[in-house]
């Protein structure tokens, strides 16, 4: 007798669980991405995929709990904040691995004490970023314990009060820093500043505390200001190359002038021997008109190759700073006027200025331009037209009027200027 055993065929694996495995048995650095780049809230929902899943979400480092933590809206703020809370407190609560970036970006929350608590927990970790955008409520003060954070690399702050404790000595790691509707005084932020020797990039909008800008910073790269102060200095500040500074309230220069004839346009460029890149917005461009303007400066700025600046083609003043510096800027690639008219000042009116001769060619490298804002005035028309006959190489003018009225003389106006320079493309853009 004859036994003939019989065997099953081996049940290959599914497609969906061969998908699967590909995907749990991934590096544990790339999952760690892959749940880094979810919101908290599904991120956290991996763990019923199966028991290899359960706990890897509470390794992830980085922490972002915005918006996307609730899928739902309630019109009971006490409601949200709590759910909020105890969301928080939960993931806090269960994570076990190195936390390298926080973010806290709700617009449903206060600053509530529970932050405090946040804060204190993760400057126990080698945190290296940290974002707290506090949407509703007074200044949130942050805990003393988020100075004692020594890796940081990255700190973002909205809504806050700073006040440091006094034996706070900077953040040594620091790179970038990013405060937004801030109140802090002057000397707090001149030490923040001066204390952090790896600084790179420093944003600094609509704070409150500071009038007079002192940034001292031998690594500073970037630098985006943007508020109401009444001076702004540079020191130690070789390694500068992008600069955007906004201020937003008017000066009377007549005033500002008869207490103190220094000239501010030399002293803003003094330290920044190679600024690439600046922006010039607001009102700013009037305190640059204070006190002595230099036909241009005695240190060319060499390498500054876009420059984009906001002024009243009407005021004198400030046509003659903008005109110093633009002699000053030999290899200027890219140009942006903004124009900013304004319909009662003190200042003398200037409606013949470009129409002077100040020097022909001045623009040897200039290829790209600019100019927003304008109403079709004769200062404005005057300067388009001196651009184009001082830019050899121009290749494009684009126009755009601030309004529909008289856009047709406008127009007229631009095609008459084409002879002006024979290789530009004209674009006219509507407003």
């Amino acid at each position: 007798m004859s036994i003939v055993i019989q065997r099953e065929p081996s049940r290959l694996p599914s497609k969906t669980d061969a998908e699967f495995d590909r995907i749990s048995n991934l590096p544990g650095h790339v999952i760690d991405q892959i749940l880094s780049r979810l919101p908290i809230r599904d991120a956290v929902r991996s763990s019923v995929l199966s028991r290899k899943w359960r706990y890897k979400w509470a390794k992830i480092p980085c922490l972002v709990f915005d918006n996307h933590c609730l899928n739902f809206s309630s019109q009971d703020q006490s409601f949200i904040k709590n759910k909020l809370v105890n969301i928080i407190d939960h993931v806090l609560l269960l994570h076990n691995g190195p936390i390298h970036k926080f973010k806290l970006s709700h617009r449903d929350l206060l600053g509530v004490t529970d932050i405090d608590r946040w804060i204190l927990c993760i400057s126990r970790s080698s945190i290296k970023e940290v974002v707290l955008e506090i949407w509703k409520g007074q200044r949130y003060k942050p805990p003393s314990c988020l100075f004692n954070c020594q890796n940081l690399v990255h700190l973002e702050l909205f809504n806050c009060l700073l006040e440091p404790p006094l034996m706070f000595k900077g953040f040594k790691n620091l790179k970038s820093l990013d405060l937004q509707h801030i109140t802090i005084t002057q000397d707090v932020f001149e030490k923040l500043v001066s204390s952090c020797p790896s600084l790179e990039r420093l944003t600094l909008m609509n704070f409150t505390g500071v009038t007079h800008l002192v940034i001292d910073a031998p690594n500073l790269q970037f630098f985006d200001i943007g508020g109401i102060f009444e001076d702004v200095s540079f020191l130690n500040t070789v390694h500068l190359s992008y600069v955007s500074i906004g201020l937003y309230v008017n000066i009377d220069n007549e005033e500002n002038d008869a207490r103190d004839n220094s000239s501010k346009l030399l002293r803003f460029f003094v330290n920044l021997p190679h600024i690439r890149r600046l922006e010039i917005q607001s009102y700013f461009l009037k305190y640059l008109a204070m006190g002595y303007v230099p036909s241009r400066l005695p240190n060319l700025c060499v390498d500054l190759n876009h420059l984009s600046i906001r002024i009243d083609f009407d005021d004198l003043e400030e046509n003659t700073a903008a005109l110093g510096l633009l002699r000053s800027c030999p290899n200027l690639l890219e140009l942006e006027m903004l124009a900013r008219p304004e319909e009662q000042s003190s200042m003398e009116r200037s409606t013949n200025f470009w129409e002077e001769d100040h020097w022909s060619s001045l623009f040897a490298h200039l290829r790209l331009v600019k100019v927003s804002g304008i109403s079709g005035v004769k200062s404005e028309m005057d300067f388009i037209k001196f651009l184009l006959s001082n830019s050899p190489v121009l290749e494009q003018l684009t126009v755009k009027p601030a309004s529909q009225e008289g856009e047709w003389e406008l127009m007229k106006e631009l095609l008459r200027f084409r002879r002006a320079s024979i290789y530009a493309e004209v674009i006219y853009l509507d407003p």
